[in-house]
């Protein structure tokens, strides 16, 4: 126990491959998003060739979406994760749009009102009036209650949080008994060759393609660092036993450039 409380939030301290203290970092990633938020799918597209939709995709068929489920995106501020939800919903249901609307019932949280500005934005332009809540808040101190949602997702999110133990902590607080814990997030790549190919792109392209499209370079070098700071697959799956999760897996993606990691409170 006493190692495990040394160790916990250990990411506190590092923005990338600089060493700060943890509220600097939250005030530093704040920054970043602020100054990406209107560019950020566009950049996921350019970075990814795309292969983002398709992960996004994978994450969101294993949510088994229905109208019964209440589901807390966390960190997903520009709406990408809710509105596949809401778009399979619609499929998996009778009455078309408008049913969809009134049984769609999701929570948006994200820490930067940029991101959900965004979010509400692309929303509206969608037609999609009701069945979303936008909440600012702290995936480290959620506000929301206990017991209150049966499916908790992060998406490319938990590796920007200063306190990584604390949000597995209040994730498991705010699902339901049975609820489901899903993050989708840039993890390690498995194969060396791959491995290679990928840290070569990763540092010499992508923050490039941010200087270019975004006017930002030093905020997508930051992305890529926190790639490299994060948990590897392992790890994490182990940090979220620590948190009280059951059940915990995960599946690669690409090779391991990213993982979906789950898990269930029992």
């Amino acid at each position: 126990m006493v190692a495990h409380l040394k160790n916990k939030n250990k990411e506190s301290q590092w923005f990338g491959y600089k060493r700060v203290k943890p509220d600097e970092k939250a005030r530093l990633v704040e920054t970043v998003f602020d100054s990406v938020a209107s560019r950020y799918d566009l950049m996921n597209d350019l970075m990814s060739g795309g292969i983002h939709r398709l992960w996004k995709n994978r994450l969101v068929a294993m949510l088994r979406p229905s109208a019964s489920k209440l589901l807390l995106d966390v960190a997903g501020g520009t709406g990408d994760i809710a509105f596949r939800y809401r778009q399979q919903l619609r499929c998996n249901i009778n009455g078309g749009e408008a049913a969809a609307g009134d049984k769609t019932h999701i929570t948006i949280c994200d820490i930067n009102k940029e991101m959900l500005d965004v979010g509400k934005d692309r929303a509206i332009n969608r037609g999609y009036l009701k069945g979303f809540k936008w909440v600012v808040g702290n995936a480290e101190s959620l506000p929301f209650a206990d017991n209150s949602y049966h499916l908790y997702t992060i998406s490319f999110g938990l590796r920007n949080v200063p306190k990584i133990d604390d949000a597995l902590e209040e994730a498991y607080r705010v699902l339901k008994p049975g609820g489901q814990f899903f993050c989708l997030e840039f993890s390690q790549v498995t194969n060396p060759a791959l491995r290679k190919i990928y840290d070569e792109y990763s540092f010499r392209v992508i923050p490039k393609i941010g200087e270019v499209i975004a006017n930002d370079r030093n905020s997508y070098q930051y992305l890529v660092e926190s790639i490299r700071q994060f948990p590897n697959q392992t790890e994490l799956a182990a940090r979220m036993k620590k948190a009280g999760f059951e059940k915990v897996r995960y599946i690669n993606l690409s090779g391991g450039i990213a993982a979906i990691h789950t898990g269930i409170k029992l």
